[in-house]
């Protein structure tokens, strides 16, 4: 077998959701292949990259993280012995980053000495050839312990540079009502600075450097909260476990719908216009009850459950068929006849019936007799005059079941099993 054939029967072997995601990556190669030559072969900043391929910033940096780690760690000059890409963590949540610990180093070392205590951090970060802005961020958030120990010491030494160290009066009561929020609920820096109306890269600022101990607790919640998702609850990422505000405007009449009627989910995609996959996905993901309501499961149900093999009444099912259980109940007659009346198939019906309305259907059309047994009403419209004539006159069965068009062994097995008072009257008459 050539190789062309090989790849074909391979080919062959894949399912149809496979092909589509093998599609879609390739797509998402050739999206990206201008940019990561430029990445790899100049020093252009990645915002100068996206701009000339005319991709996002965001786009393009989450899929060199996971398609060219290895250039992403060259760039920032972070080696890797045995462990996997993957694993190497390029910017860590709260630690320091690599380069940025390299270019800073040298002027912390300063700052933490005596040596050079008469000295300002812009002074020493002049001698040392950094920022002076850059520095002191670098050490709010990483040596905060340095500036508050550096600031001690030039007081009692009487070295006054006339600088506010430290958060300004004004800025904590700016955000003196966003950082309570922080701590004490699972909402995000962006939803706080919106319900508080202050800049979110203010807040997260004076966050990093004057909150970091609640930074940290956060980062430890998020931790503990990774293995489990909660709706409503803080995730690994810090955002509350929900859909977006945009995802529920746009599903909020569909799941109206599904949620007030017994309409499919195709047929309530078509109708809001949404697609039926997301719908399904959305629904599954959010509303795990509702899906698990219309398809009549109850009982406990995990991630593995088959839901297909599971269900027992579809909601949809269960009223096409009302109208016609209901006149059913309330007018005992055959099912055949119901069916016709309401349009259903007779077999499919009875079949429902018999799953869901078992007692219905064993109870359908029956009535009890003098004796209190169950009979069919149909079988006594059928009988009665035979009856009557048996009960009444001499006659013999035989000649009465003849006489009427009725078969003689029905008869006898009708009378017997349910009026056998008939029989005794009869021998009365003989």
């Amino acid at each position: 077998m050539s190789t062309r054939e090989k790849y074909q029967a391979e080919c062959n072997l894949l399912t149809k959701r496979e092909k589509a995601v093998i599609l879609r990556r390739q797509a998402l190669h050739l999206k990206y292949e201008k940019a990561v030559k430029l990445y790899e072969k100049t020093d252009k900043p990645l915002k100068k990259i996206a701009e000339e391929c005319n991709v996002s910033v965001g786009g393009l940096g989450s899929y060199l993280r996971r398609y060219w780690r290895e250039l992403v760690l060259r760039r920032n000059r972070i080696s890797v012995n045995d462990e996997s890409l993957q694993s190497v963590k390029i910017i860590e949540t709260g630690k320091q980053n690599i380069n940025a610990h390299t270019k800073y180093k040298d002027a912390v070392a300063a700052c933490d000495s005596l040596a050079f205590i008469d000295l300002n951090i812009s002074q020493i970060a002049r001698k040392y050839g950094v920022g002076a802005t850059a520095l002191t961020n670098f050490m709010r958030i990483h040596y905060h312990d340095t500036l508050v120990w550096r600031d001690q010491v030039r007081k009692r030494l009487g070295i006054n540079d006339r600088i506010v160290h430290g958060a300004r009066n004004k800025c904590i009561k700016q955000y003196a009502e966003a950082v309570e929020m922080y701590k004490n609920t699972d909402m995000t820096m962006s939803e706080i600075s919106e319900r508080c109306n202050v800049s979110l890269s203010g807040f997260s600022q004076h966050m990093r450097f004057y909150h970091s101990d609640i930074l940290k607790e956060k980062r430890k919640e998020r931790k503990n909260s990774e293995a489990t998702k909660t709706f409503g609850k803080m995730t690994g990422n810090g955002r509350t476990y929900k859909p977006s505000q945009a995802t529920e405007r746009k599903y909020a009449e569909a799941l109206d719908l599904y949620k007030n009627t017994a309409m499919t989910m195709k047929d309530i995609a078509s109708r809001t216009g949404v697609s039926a996959e997301g719908l399904r996905s959305y629904l599954h993901k959010w509303h795990k009850d509702l899906v698990l309501e219309h398809l009549g499961i109850t009982g406990d149900v995990d991630e593995n459950t088959d839901l297909r093999k599971a269900k027992k009444r579809l909601k949809s099912v269960a009223a096409k068929y009302a109208d016609a259980i209901e006149s059913l109940r309330k007018h005992p007659r055959p099912v055949s006849k119901v069916a016709s009346e309401f349009g259903l198939h007779v077999e499919v019906f009875r079949d429902y019936l018999s799953k869901h309305e078992s007692d219905l259907l064993e109870n359908q059309g029956m009535i009890r007799s003098t004796a209190g047994k169950k009979v069919y009403s149909r079988s006594v419209e059928k009988y009665s005059e035979a009856m009557k004539l048996y009960e009444t006159t001499p006659e013999s069965l035989k000649s009465i079941s003849k006489r009427l068009g009725l078969t003689y062994n029905s008869l006898g097995g009708y009378i017997r099993r349910n009026y056998p008072e008939v029989i005794v009257h009869h021998q009365d008459l003989l």
